[in-house]
This record gives structure tokens, C-alpha cells and sequence, in this order.
């Protein structure tokens, strides 16, 4: 059970770079600036839809052997993971002075040889989901946003303490970058701008957890266990905070608070021994402070999170934790995310992101030989480089990803060509390197290569 969904923490902080689109992912930001100007009104409705199409493959190319734990040989070979056609739609219709409305759809279908038609007994399988579904009202200087949308607190991109609120959903290492991952949530947003300031409050109506790992999927092990989602059984959750934001000359401040659901759920074993495990959900208080500085191409970032009565030995993975520690024990926890962007020219980009966390007494009330899966300081560093040639037409990108310990380090390279208004074609390459205590050791000395052809109208 602690090896199921693992890697879901070690590639849950990498950021897609902005100028391209990943590979048929359930994302926000799938078509960027095309609806940035919500006061043009749109001459009809049928003008706001936008439709991308999408093939990919995608797999793990090298043979060879892990021994994750000693004694204990898996061989891999070559295999394809994904073989899916994917339908994205996006909507957008500012179609009164002040009003707005906007959403998202995506559709999969899964072919021959991807886990997913595997796991449905070899036969081609469908799925969709709305996204993303506002409405927005706007006037004077208030803005209320009521659907399903997301709330990004964090400066550092892609690493940062503060991004806690959406829970995600890492499917497979075609999918590594938090901004794909990332689920809308039902919300109420209420913004309200000032000279120089602002504030922005929210309800969730309706808090969700991050969904187990899907059957036969890279990050799906094998486990005596069933794991399920959070049966409500009438209660009625709420999450709710509110942050405001100060602008200064090159540099901006927040402050923040709020009242959340880990996004992680916690299990207990079944008492029978077999069967489906408990799940456990933890609510606690986060209070954050966030800043920027720009001095000339170089921004500056800093996040800091203090939680109050997080679970202890709990991580963004499937897991009960160590055994013999009290699955309810509850610690605060002290966070720190920081880093630069920096352009380097007009068309180069490059990014650093460091998050830190530390549980503040953790030891107390522990005996000597009780051990924490996080102990002391752990985290995470973030690296990204983008690169755009032959008149933004060609977009080369990569990633890279380590445990603060040097355990482990993932690396993902993208380059993006755009043929003509409607047709664009990609290829990605995932390797990874880790050795013990490093969970990502299961995937040691994997080689992932990928292609992805695009229409959109």
C-alpha cells in the first residue's frame, strides 16, 4: 500500500512550460490568450467555441531491471502506455456588458495497447468531464465568479507551499506538471479591486480529494486493499479563505488564510484484514505569506505556508503512513517555497524553484524506533528552460526535478513545432535516475518517449 501512487509526489511540482500544450491533459490554460479580453463581446455565440483534436502515443522505450527492495527483481520491457485520441472544448461568451461566461470540456478515447483499454478488457473505452464552468459578473470595482474554477495563491510556479487548494490527478508521466493535473473545485469567488490592492475571497461548495491511481496506470500497484474516495454520507464540507494583495513599484505582497481539506486522503487498514480501506480526511488552517520583486528580467519569488494541524506522516500519496505511528496524530507544519524567473532574451526563458517543509515537533510524544516517512527537512527543486526559434514556430522546453536529498532526479524534454494555424506536432522525452530511500527507485533507469499531432479550429 505505500508504493501505490508514490510517484504522484515526486512529479507533482513541475511546471508545463507556457508556451506549449501538453499532451491531451485535463488543464485550465489548454488555449492561453485566446479568451484574455472577456470586454470584447463576442457577435455570436457560436463565435467562443474553440475545438482541439489530438493524438498520442506514449511509452516507456528502455529494458532493463529494477530492485526496489532487496531480493525483489522487476524486469521492464519496452511498452507502449498511451494510445488515446482526445477531444478538447473551450467556450467563451462575454455576451453582455460586465457578464462572462466560459468553459471547458474534454473527452478521451482510449485505443489498442493503452493501459486503459487494457484494464477494460481489451476493448476501446471512453471517457469525458466538464472542467471548467464559470460564470462571472463584473462591476465597478467587484467581480463574482460562481462554477467550477481554480484558486492559484503561489509565486513560485509549479513549487510553491501556498497551491494547495485544487486537489490534482497524476494519471501517468505524460501528465507531470501541476497546472495539467490540477481539478476545478465548485467555488464562489469574490474579488474586490482597490488603488495599488485587492482582495479575493472563496467558498468551495463542494471539496474533493485527489482520486486514487487509475488501474493499470504506471503509478497503480498492486495491493491487498481497495482504495476509495471519501463517502460523505450527508456531511457537508467547506473550504473558504481570503488573500490580499498589495502592488508596489517592481514588486507585489499577499497575505492569506484559509480553512481546508488536505487534498490527500488518509486510509485505514480494514480491521477484517482485507478489503477496502478507510479512507481518512484531516481539515487544518493554512495562514501564507507571498512575494515578488522584479529587478530588470529577473523575477524574484517567495512563498511561505504555515499549517495548522496537518496529519503527520502524510504526503500527496496513497498510503496509511508507517504503521506503528497513530494515523490521527496531527502536527503544524512550517513551508518555504522560493526561486527566480529570468529571461533571458525576447525568446529564452529559464526558472528555479526550491520548496522546503518541516514538521515542528514532530518527535513529540514518538519512542525512539517509531520512524516518519517525512523526517526533518523535505522537499523538492524545480528547473525549467524554454527556448522559442524560427519565429515562435518551434518551441523547445525542458524540465528537471530532484528530492532535496539528491535521491532522485527527473528530466523531461518537449519540443513543439507549429505547421499552420491549425495543425501542430510534439515530441517528449521522461527519463529518470533514483536510488534508495528515493520511492521513485521503482522507476529507475526508465526511458519515456512520446509523439502528439494536433488540429485545432
Amino acid at each position: 500500500m505505500h508504493q501505490a501512487a508514490f510517484a504522484q509526489q515526486a512529479v507533482s511540482v513541475i511546471p508545463n512550460n507556457e508556451d506549449t500544450l501538453d499532451d491531451f491533459s485535463f488543464e485550465d490554460d489548454l488555449f492561453h490568450d485566446a479568451f484574455n479580453e472577456p470586454e470584447i463581446l463576442t457577435k455570436s455565440w457560436r463565435d467562443g467555441f474553440t475545438v482541439l483534436v489530438n493524438q498520442q502515443f506514449f511509452g516507456q522505450v528502455n529494458k532493463h531491471s529494477v530492485e526496489p527492495v532487496p531480493g525483489v527483481i522487476i524486469k521492464k520491457n519496452p511498452s507502449v502506455e498511451n494510445n488515446r485520441l482526445g477531444v478538447n472544448l473551450r467556450y467563451q461568451n462575454a455576451f453582455s456588458p460586465g457578464w462572462l461566461l466560459q468553459g471547458s470540456w474534454q473527452g478521451r478515447v482510449y485505443l489498442k495497447d493503452d493501459y486503459e483499454y487494457e484494464v477494460s478488457e481489451n476493448k476501446v473505452n471512453a471517457e469525458y468531464r466538464v472542467n471548467e464552468l464559470y460564470l462571472q459578473r463584473s462591476f465597478d470595482d467587484h467581480s463574482f465568479k460562481f462554477g467550477r474554477q481554480t484558486v492559484v495563491w503561489g509565486e513560485t510556479v509549479g513549487n510553491s507551499v501556498l497551491d494547495v487548494i485544487n486537489h490534482t490527478e497524476f494519471r501517468d508521466f505524460s501528465i507531470i506538471d501541476i497546472e495539467d493535473a490540477r481539478l476545478n473545485q465548485w467555488m464562489l469567488v469574490w474579488d474586490v479591486f482597490q488603488e495599488q490592492s485587492s482582495w479575493s475571497s472563496f467558498i468551495n461548495l463542494y471539496p474533493e480529494f485527489n482520486p486514487v491511481p487509475r488501474l493499470g496506470g504506471p503509478f497503480y500497484f498492486q495491493s491487498p486493499f481497495e482504495f476509495g474516495d471519501y463517502k460523505r454520507s450527508g456531511d457537508v464540507l467547506l473550504e473558504a479563505g481570503t488573500q490580499w494583495r498589495k502592488s508596489y513599484e517592481a514588486s507585489d505582497i499577499a497575505f492569506m488564510t484559509a480553512y481546508l481539506y488536505e487534498n490527500q486522503l488518509r486510509y485505514e487498514l480494514p480491521n477484517s484484514g482485507f478489503g477496502e480501506a478507510i479512507p481518512v480526511k484531516n481539515d487544518f488552517l493554512l495562514v501564507g505569506f507571498s512575494a515578488n520583486r522584479a529587478v530588470g528580467n529577473l523575477l524574484l519569488n517567495l512563498d511561505v505556508a504555515f499549517s495548522h494541524g496537518i496529519l503527520i506522516d502524510n504526503s500527496s500519496l496513497i498510503s496509511n503512513g508507517t504503521t506503528d505511528v497513530p494515523i490521527n496524530l496531527k502536527r503544524d507544519q512550517i513551508g518555504v517555497s522560493f526561486g527566480f524567473e529570468y529571461g533571458i532574451t525576447s525568446v529564452q526563458n529559464i526558472s528555479l524553484g526550491i520548496q522546503a517543509k518541516k514538521m515542528l515537533n514532530e518527535r513529540k510524544g514518538l519512542r525512539s524506533e517509531q520512524s516518519l516517512l517525512n523526517e526533518g527537512i523535505y522537499g523538492s527543486w524545480l528547473l525549467r528552460f524554454s527556448n522559442r526559434v524560427s519565429n515562435d514556430d518551434i518551441v523547445l522546453s525542458a524540465t528537471m526535478q530532484g528530492d532535496l536529498d539528491g535521491n532522485s532526479i527527473l528530466a523531461s524534454l518537449r519540443a513543439d513545432m507549429t505547421i499552420n494555424d491549425h495543425w501542430k506536432v510534439g515530441a517528449q522525452f521522461v527519463g529518470i535516475n533514483a536510488k534508495k530511500p528515493s520511492q521513485l527507485v521503482f522507476f529507475d533507469d526508465d526511458v519515456r518517449v512520446g509523439a502528439t499531432i494536433t488540429y485545432s479550429f
